[in-house]
């Protein structure tokens, strides 16, 4: 049983080696890209929120339209 600890504490021991040499070749952006980034995806929220609100406001109207004609 001793040593099955001893090759478990090993593995564990070899996973965190792993883990430190392929944490070394990370590339982080540079400020530009995290601007850049940040930009197109507060743009595809902004053109998202527009697409649901027009789709929700002609929903709405047609909904309405239907209340009107058979309520």
């Amino acid at each position: 049983m001793a040593t099955t600890k001893k090759k478990f504490f090993a593995r564990i021991a070899d996973w965190f080696r792993g883990m430190k040499s392929e944490l070394k070749k990370v590339v982080w952006p540079s400020w530009k890209q995290i601007v850049n980034n940040s930009a197109v995806v507060l743009a595809a929220i902004v053109a998202c929120s527009i697409i649901l609100w027009a789709f929700d406001w002609l929903a709405s109207g047609f909904v309405q339209l239907l209340i009107s004609l058979f309520g």
